[in-house]
């Protein structure tokens, strides 16, 4: 297994999410003008729920600490920070931080790939492998891992590639205009969501895969929140685009509510 370090930066990372996902996601409209970086308060909002998703996902991976059942949430974990780094290091010269929030961002990021760092290494000298247990998934689930990780793997490579201007980058889809750096930031997200679940093409376990989705179901949830809070920026007659947002959401995370209390007894078990 991993290493008590790992283990106890995993939590790290939780109280830092937990801590700056919260005050973004309470107080966008005064944290927007001194982010890290230019962006709106629907932004800053839905970047809050993406930190605290990560809390949520890092707690109870951190609490739960079994590599078969929790090690697909710690990929996309590490993954995470490593990929909004780059972005942050890309865009440096865009980068505000004369305000406490901003390097609280710069913190957390910064320990999420310390974090990365030990557990990789762990991973490097464990070597664990992964054995078959439990109930194996289905055809109906493994369809809809490849489906998941097709459509959110596209958004992530669109948004990393992507030019300003390009289609769904001007208020097609996402309600505002999107800097190239907001743009990649949103796109390397969308992307570390994407690999972590590929291991399921060929990890069968669906205890693991239940894991991985209600420790990621945070994610889901605060999102969806956020785009609710600030619904009145979408007008869904001139860019229907915009219904695409809310589905791809809506369209994951009520499925897994029912899957949820189909395999409720399983979920925080092995």
């Amino acid at each position: 297994m991993l290493s008590k370090t790992s283990r106890a930066l995993t939590f790290v990372c939780a109280v830092l999410y937990f801590v700056l996902g919260g005050a973004l996601f309470l107080l966008p409209e005064s944290l927007a003008p001194v982010f890290a970086w230019k962006v709106t308060a629907f932004m800053t909002m839905t970047i809050g729920g993406w930190c605290l998703g990560n809390a949520w996902l890092a707690f109870l991976s951190a609490r739960r600490w079994e590599w078969r059942l929790v090690y697909s949430a710690l990929i996309y974990l590490w993954l995470f920070g490593i990929f909004e780094i780059v972005v942050l290091f890309l865009f440096r010269d865009k980068l505000n931080i004369s305000h406490p929030i901003a390097w609280l961002y710069l913190s957390a990021l910064l320990v999420n790939v310390v974090t990365a760092f030990f557990g990789i290494l762990d991973w490097l000298r464990i070597r664990p492998t992964r054995e078959p247990f439990g109930e194996q998934l289905g055809k109906f689930h493994s369809v809809a891992v490849i489906l998941f990780i097709l459509f959110v793997g596209f958004l992530g490579f669109y948004g990393i590639t992507a030019q300003s201007g390009a289609v769904g980058t001007n208020g097609g889809i996402f309600p505002e205009i999107m800097s190239p750096f907001t743009l990649r930031s949103f796109g390397v997200f969308y992307f570390a969501i994407a690999l972590a679940v590929t291991p399921y093409l060929r990890d069968k376990n669906l205890h693991a895969l239940l894991h991985h989705s209600i420790a990621s179901y945070g994610l889901i949830f605060f999102i969806t929140l956020a785009a609710f809070v600030y619904l009145h920026l979408f007008d869904f007659a001139k860019n229907p685009g915009g219904l695409l947002y809310f589905g791809a959401y809506l369209g994951v995370g009520i499925p897994l509510l029912s899957v949820f209390w189909k395999y409720r007894k399983s979920l925080f078990t092995s």
